[in-house]
């Protein structure tokens, strides 16, 4: 832990005309890069991955929507705050504040968990990050607790002051997860790029006869990789390889079913169409549209490639 803090320490000194918030920059990606806490991300992992929430799982990562949940939910808890936060600039309004508060802090529950089940299947940068963003949400919820129950016992001078804590401890955790969802990329759709780097029109990936039957292949669309299953009526599948979730290499995956299995963090998706059918990817794979030439040559296509 005290290497930790040092380097911590180190990244949040001053550097020439380093402002304030190059030097938290540094700081979060010392964090990021502080192999130590593995330690407690390792075994938290473990045994957020073994919850038995079967189809839950799913939901919670947000897979119905497209999109992760998380973000979604966390506006419930932080809109009650915020809101009782000018409330607590109003007076006569200490009834509504309070009620504002308790809202926050029972939605705040069901949020967690949103984000407990995708953290779960980050890489190693990006748990340590997001430990460090529930550090500081855990710190609010703590903070809004106590002033909902110092306003229940009619203290509301404290739990005013308990909710302005809350709120800074909030507002640094709401900052921690923007770097982490856009500096660290983590719950972005990582296929989303293909349709805009593939030229329109058909592309040869090679002869037809080339493919074996039902095992994955890996070919290029000019700089795009692409994963390619032959099929027993000799239909070819082709999706983007890169999986949507983490960027893993589909094409190194098991194929079964009609459906191919990311080897990284278990996503899955359906060969016929790329839609993904389980694990914690919300987004599809771009699926190529395939003929095979008088030659011999499979030839794919993406749809509306540009």
């Amino acid at each position: 832990m005290g290497t930790i803090m040092t380097r911590i320490t180190d990244a949040a000194r001053s550097d020439g005309d380093d402002g304030i918030g190059v030097r938290a920059l540094k700081v979060l990606d010392a964090v990021a890069g502080a192999e130590e806490l593995d330690a407690v991300t390792e075994p938290l992992k473990r045994v957020v991955q073994g919850l038995p929430l079967g189809r839950l799982r799913g939901v919670l990562h947000g897979r119905p929507l497209g999109h992760p949940l998380h973000p979604a939910l966390v506006q419930v808890p932080v809109g009650a705050w915020l809101s009782a936060g000018v409330l607590d600039l109003v007076p006569g309004s200490e009834r509504a504040a309070r009620l504002l508060v308790a809202i926050g802090v029972v939605t705040a529950a069901p949020t967690a968990w949103t984000g407990w089940v995708d953290w779960a299947e980050q890489h190693e940068q990006q748990m340590r990050t997001g430990l460090l963003h529930a550090v500081s949400i855990a710190a609010a919820v703590g903070l809004y607790g106590a002033s909902w129950a110092a306003r229940s016992q009619g203290r509301n001078g404290l739990g005013r002051v308990l909710g302005f804590a809350g709120l800074t401890a909030v507002a640094t955790g709401a900052a921690i997860g923007g770097h982490l969802a856009y500096r660290q990329g983590a719950g972005a759709n990582k296929a989303e790029p293909v349709p805009h780097l593939v030229e329109p029109g058909w592309h040869d990936l090679g002869r037809a006869d080339e493919f074996t039957l039902g095992e994955a292949a890996r070919r290029m669309v000019g700089e795009v990789p692409v994963l390619v299953v032959r099929q027993a009526d000799d239909a070819f599948r082709v999706l983007a390889d890169r999986c949507s979730h983490f960027s893993g290499p589909l094409s190194q995956g098991e194929v079964a079913d009609g459906c191919v299995t990311c080897p990284w963090h278990g996503s899955v998706f359906r060969l016929s169409d790329g839609w993904n059918v389980g694990g914690p990817a919300t987004a599809p794979q771009p699926c190529f549209a395939t003929r095979t030439d008088s030659a011999g040559n499979l030839q794919v296509r993406l749809p509306d490639a540009g």
